[in-house]
């Protein structure tokens, strides 16, 4: 995500090392570099214009002040205080508000509106404690009602559809009535995808919107698609007047267009954006937060904030009287990885830390990681996976013909595992961080 404008713009700062001040000249000359990394990030030039016009001026406005600061931090400082104000400052909430609260998604074909619904239904649900029912509003393609039933059905939230009525409008109003009826307080109307240009479908959801009044009108962009999806977010809002922006498909080959330039095109914030088709894998925006991924400074903060969710103090405090009595065995473990892969997708995850997206740039991590791992302990008798001391020879080979690794493999895992275990607890003694976390990244290989 980001990752060539991040690159362009570090090469831009670099301009700045080993200067003693910022000045007109060395100014100049980054500024040039800012621009054109924005404008190959699909950011309207107009805008990287505007945008590169107040870093200069900011820049040369603290000549002569701030001595201690080196010229190439400070421009970061600068330009990313600049990018925070471009993608609108602060995070802005959603709207759910009402008896019951109305949420009408729009967006074009393909934009990922159907996976939004259901991992927006998923976050009011787990995280805001909400009673939310998805109405299946699109009554052109059959696929997409099946879509958001199965989604409905994994996240266990209740999908209102009607096979045989092909009004939108009365869907949506009758799915309102049957939310009331059963005390779901949040209604979400997925609609079908259209295009700006046909002027039937823009109709059409403009006649939903003043029919069920929603309390919040979203429109969900791809962000791979970049000025485009700028133009056709203006289009939108000029027919439904939509309360905020979400971005889809972060996770992809993103140059950073749209959620540059989407704020200062439509005056819409940008209120979530989606990474991958796990319905856990949907955040709240903070430009700050995304501001600092752009510039290659991790997001430490969300990163917390996904561990804290998954959390839980009785479990870790029967793993920590585990841990210290050396009794940590497979199965908790197993626990571990389940927490770690519902935290989202795991190269995203590592992408959050400071430093991280360099050494990560090239490796291929996905959910497949831990693979392996798990292969080989679910191999394992029960009494194995509780007593991983009784792993004798024997044992090793009967569990490498039932998950298809070599004896080797095997005993490299169990080795890891065993000096993992170990330096877990010296930890629990105050010993053996960095030890603990370089066999953990071992294993995982």
């Amino acid at each position: 995500m980001f990752d060539s404008l991040n690159e362009r713009l570090e090469s831009a700062f670099k301009n700045l090392k080993g200067e003693g001040k910022l000045t007109e000249l060395n100014v100049a000359t980054s500024i040039k570099e800012i621009r054109r990394a924005l404008v190959g990030a699909d950011v309207n030039y107009k805008i990287a214009k505007e945008f590169t016009d107040k870093v200069k001026d900011k820049a040369l406005g603290t000549e002569n002040v701030l001595q201690a600061v080196k010229p190439g931090e400070l421009m970061v400082k600068i330009v990313m205080d600049e990018l925070v104000e471009l993608m609108g400052g602060q995070s802005v909430g959603i709207n759910i508000t009402g008896n019951p609260g109305i949420v009408l998604i729009a967006g074009l074909q393909g934009s990922g509106k159907t996976t939004f619904s259901g991992k927006l239904a998923n976050f009011l649900k787990q995280k805001r404690k909400k009673s939310p029912i998805l109405v299946a509003g699109d009554v052109y393609r059959p696929a997409a009602i099946n879509q958001l039933s199965v989604i409905g059905e994994q996240i266990g939230v209740p999908v209102y559809k009607d096979l045989e009525s092909k009004d939108p409008v009365d869907i949506a109003q009758r799915a309102i009535e049957f939310a009331k009826a059963n005390k779901h307080d949040v209604v979400i109307v997925d609609t079908a995808g259209r295009i700006a240009i046909d002027e039937a479908m823009m109709d059409e959801i403009r006649r939903i919107k003043a029919a069920i009044q929603p309390t919040e009108t979203l429109f969900v962009v791809d962000s791979m698609t970049g000025q485009d999806a700028v133009n056709s977010a203006a289009a939108f809002n000029e027919v439904i007047d939509y309360d905020g922006v979400v971005l889809t498909k972060l996770d992809g080959d993103t140059r950073g267009g749209a959620a540059l330039s989407i704020k200062y095109t439509v005056g819409k914030p940008i209120k979530f954006v989606s990474m991958g088709e796990k319905m856990e894998t949907l955040d709240v925006f903070y430009p700050e937060r995304m501001a600092q991924r752009i510039l290659g400074m991790g997001d430490i903060v969300s990163f917390v904030e996904k561990a804290q969710e998954q959390f839980d103090e009785k479990e870790a405090k029967r793993l920590e009287a585990k841990i210290r009595k050396n009794k940590f065995d497979f199965n908790d473990f197993l626990g571990q990885i389940k927490q770690i892969k519902k935290m989202g997708d795991i190269k995203s995850l590592m992408n959050m830390i400071p430093g991280m997206s360099k050494m990560t740039k090239n490796l291929e991590i996905d959910d497949k990681a831990f693979a392996k791992v798990e292969a080989i302990i679910f191999s394992m008798t029960p009494e194995e996976r509780n007593k991983p001391e009784l792993l004798n020879m024997s044992r090793k080979r009967r569990i490498a013909k039932g998950c298809g690794h070599n004896i080797h493999e095997i005993n490299l895992f169990i080795k890891q595992f065993d000096q993992m275990r170990k330096m877990m607890h010296q930890l629990s003694k105050g010993k053996g961080m960095a030890n603990m976390m370089g066999n953990m990244n071992q294993m995982r290989r």
